[in-house]
């Protein structure tokens, strides 16, 4: 803030902007860059307690509750660093009432904390993905020949046209012909969020039955079996899509409220009125 002296005599107080986009900045970086280091850590913490052998490690269930509680913890102290330094670096405001300060330092951590998200998930989107996913994409690289994506339905198309007794009646590229039919009719129907017709039914279980070697009743049933493993999926993965939406939603929340009140913090440690470590701005 700097005084003007008119011409005639009046004072005028002229304040600079209240917003310290550099201070903000700077809070912001330092958040983004403490988040991509607490993700790398947590994706090792995660790696090495899974495991592929049973009775190791811990539960799938436990693992996602567990990813979500860290996202949370990670938002939180991110997003305190980086509001604590939005206003521990911004220049001091003389002449303001404490309120206003007050305010001000809030709002302070806040647009760094929002400016933080905003940096991660577009310059450090691709980072981030890069480290919390390479693990797994090297794993899935290994298990899925050559690391080909995979397509999910595939999965299900091979239990339907396997023979129990190991023989394949069909030669190989009728075999590959009739998988690559029911690849697109079942693709088809899930992305129309419908289930199979019964004709279509009908004539996947012929296919079935030709392949494998069953009776016409027996591969009807395995192609509702099927069906209803691939809804169970299907569910499965709705599900810890919500899950996932939650936990972030939860972990911005939480980031944005500790961005606030650690800027409080900063500002008032800045300003030399922290009052016996309450929270609150000291009254004039």
């Amino acid at each position: 803030m700097e005084n003007v002296t008119r011409a005639d005599g009046r004072i005028l107080t002229d304040v600079a902007s209240a917003v310290s986009w550099a201070s903000i900045a700077a809070g912001a970086v330092a958040a983004a860059a403490l988040t991509l280091a607490l993700l790398s850590f947590g994706a090792g913490l995660g790696l090495s307690s899974v495991s592929p052998w049973s009775d190791s490690g811990v539960s799938a269930s436990t693992s996602k509750n567990a990813s979500g509680i860290y996202l949370v913890l990670v938002a939180i102290m991110s997003s305190a660093i980086g509001g604590y330094l939005a206003a521990r670096l911004r220049t001091k405001w003389t002449g303001l009432h404490t309120n206003e300060v007050f305010f001000r330092d809030t709002a302070h951590g806040f647009i760094a904390w929002a400016f933080a998200t905003v940096l991660s998930a577009s310059a450090l989107g691709a980072a981030t993905t890069h480290v919390v996913s390479g693990a797994a994409a090297g794993a899935g690289a290994a298990i899925g020949q050559g690391g080909q994506a995979l397509n999910p339905s595939q999965v299900f198309v091979d239990r339907l046209f396997r023979a129990d007794d190991g023989s394949t009646p069909a030669s190989a590229e009728r075999n590959e012909a009739m998988r690559a039919e029911v690849s697109r009719l079942w693709t088809s129907s899930l992305r129309e969020n419908t289930e199979l017709s019964q004709a279509d039914r009908t004539y996947v279980a012929r296919l079935v039955a030709a392949q494998t070697g069953l009776n016409q009743q027996e591969s009807e049933k395995r192609v509702n079996d099927v069906i209803v493993e691939a809804k169970a999926a299907a569910d499965r993965a709705r599900s810890d899509a919500a899950r996932l939406a939650f936990w972030l939603t939860a972990a911005m929340l939480f980031g944005a409220f500790a961005a606030s009140l650690a800027a409080v913090e900063g500002g008032q440690l800045r300003d030399g009125t922290w009052n016996d470590r309450r929270l609150v701005p000291r009254p004039v």
